[in-house]
């Protein structure tokens, strides 16, 4: 299908059936497709490419979930299962610091309290009702300690538990990965993992657009979906931001097989199936939303994501390792700031907050998140130049 049928490009996206049909596009409409992304891309950003430049703090790495492709959670009794302690989530943050660092990305594995009876002890022998009352604490500190701007990525949250997190973020995250309900059976990517259900997924994007969080989400491709898939979860995206407005980042993020894991011999999206779906993502959101891809994961195609019409980066680290894929070395921005000149843009480091969602949502943000990103932030929202590391 030639992307010609779709002009002029409107701003809220394609329809469903198109981007069904896009999702495979080869030859000429593959080209036509990135065209089209291209244009949308340049409607939101222009010629700037945005990053953040940030620690990544693995609260804990215990979770109830098992995925398939997963080398992040470990069980209890596994030498390698850590929690942090309050000194070690302040010292790593205080290193980001240091390093010119304005995000602070908790990561860390869901509701482990719910399977581990001693790690629930540990909780409560410590003050803490819940993962998600520790992790705000240590939100509250990264922020009053250091003043980098928390983002937490805790998975699955109910209302309450946003609210609890809400005054000491600057915005929250939690991929969806995908809607398959598929993906649940014995011997798929999710199987024996309550969090991973979809509904449950879907409901916690429900719960942050009802608060008004700044909300990063997106999918992840190769684990077992069909291409229709990918476009239904865009869409549930989509349908859910055009309800609420908060979705202000879509990552569209590769599968990469691991050896300690299930699917360490499952087969990995390559560099054009994730380009074309990202352009896809693009096209379904149109400039309503960034749209990203973690460049550490596929180092060899920057430009060539580029002509995708993505606008962002993502979060990129000169202190710490991505824990979720330690094997995968972040690139460095002096690099990702040659491909991006090259390809005819400026990259910006921008915050946990991107600049839109900080002129419409500002109010969402707690008095003293506020200051702090005022503090940083210049009149177009992205981080003043005298602040930027390279």
């Amino acid at each position: 299908m030639s992307t010609a049928t779709l002009q002029p490009i409107p701003a809220h996206g394609v329809s469903r059936s198109d981007a069904w049909r896009l999702i495979g596009a080869t030859g000429q409409d593959l080209e036509d497709l990135f065209q089209a992304a291209a244009q949308l891309r340049e409607r939101r950003t222009g010629r700037i490419i945005s990053y953040s430049r940030k620690v990544f703090i693995p609260l804990t790495n215990l979770c109830r979930d098992r995925c398939g492709y997963c080398t992040f959670a470990r069980d209890l009794e596994d030498p390698r299962a850590h929690t942090m302690t309050p000194d070690e989530v302040l010292a790593v943050a205080e290193a980001g610091r240091r390093a010119g660092c304005k995000e602070a990305l908790f990561s860390l594995g869901e509701r482990p309290e719910l399977r581990y009876p001693a790690y629930r002890e540990w909780l409560a022998d410590n003050g803490y009702t819940s993962t998600i009352d520790y992790l705000a604490a240590m939100c509250r500190l990264v922020l009053e300690q250091t003043g980098l701007l928390p983002h937490a990525n805790p998975g699955t949250m109910s209302r309450d538990e946003i609210e609890k997190l809400q005054p000491f973020n600057a915005s929250m995250g939690m991929m969806l990965e995908t809607v398959s309900n598929r993906l649940l059976r014995p011997g798929e990517a999710h199987h024996a993992c309550p969090d991973k259900v979809p509904s449950a997924r879907l409901a916690t994007l429900n719960a942050a657009g009802e608060l008004g969080v700044p909300f990063t989400t997106g999918i992840l491709i190769g684990i077992g979906e069909s291409p229709a898939e990918r476009v239904d979860s865009l869409f549930a995206i989509r349908e859910i931001h055009e309800r609420y407005g908060h979705i202000q980042e879509v990552i569209v993020q590769n599968f990469r097989a691991k050896p300690d894991t299930r699917f360490a011999q499952w087969p990995e999206p390559d560099a054009l199936d994730l380009a074309r779906t990202a352009a896809v993502a693009r096209l379904i959101f149109g400039s309503e939303v960034n749209i990203q891809i973690p460049p550490n994961l596929t180092p060899d195609a920057y430009g060539y994501f580029l002509r995708a019409g993505i606008n962002d980066w993502g979060g990129i680290s000169p202190v710490t390792l991505d824990f979720i894929n330690p094997e995968k070395i972040w690139p460095e921005v002096q690099r990702l700031r040659e491909v991006t000149t090259q390809a005819g843009f400026e990259l910006r480091e921008r915050l946990a907050i991107y600049p839109e969602y900080l002129r419409e949502r500002a109010q969402c943000l707690s008095e003293p998140v506020r200051e702090r990103v005022l503090a940083l932030s210049d009149e177009t929202g992205l981080v003043r130049r005298a602040e930027e590391r390279w």
